[in-house]
């Protein structure tokens, strides 16, 4: 794997941002791979874990009832590469749950069928 590897992740999280938070279900399925696990805890330590499908509902229930594009702001904190496998950490600004609240990512993704796609996120809410 090369820098145009880092790039082409930096670009999938770039579409994977911009697709999220427009509720675009069509594109989430093919940056979501079918195996994908989603952990997420809160600022109370409460642990919630979702899949593919659970984590696509949540964005199709968005899309029908109206809700605004969430926010696309993001900060990326580390990329990297190894093989066909990648890792990012970041910081967004998302409301997921009725409040916009800062959380704190770490992405794993996996380079099959010819593209990068998202194999796990680590979600934390932020302390305020």
């Amino acid at each position: 794997m090369t820098q145009q590897s880092k790039i082409g992740i930096k670009e999938t999280m770039d579409s994977l941002i911009k697709t999220a938070t427009n509720f675009d279900l069509d594109k989430l399925e093919s940056i979501y791979h079918n195996d994908m696990k989603i952990i997420m805890i809160d600022a109370n330590g409460q642990k919630m874990i979702s899949n593919k499908q659970m984590f696509k509902d949540l964005f199709q229930s968005k899309r029908d009832n109206g809700d605004v594009p969430l926010n696309t702001w993001a900060e990326f904190n580390h990329i990297e590469h190894n093989g066909n496998k990648g890792h990012v950490i970041l910081k967004r600004k998302v409301n997921l749950t009725g409040v916009e609240q800062k959380i704190a990512l770490s992405i794993d993704l996996i380079w099959e069928e010819n593209r990068w796609q998202v194999i796990r996120e680590v979600i934390f809410t932020e302390f305020e």
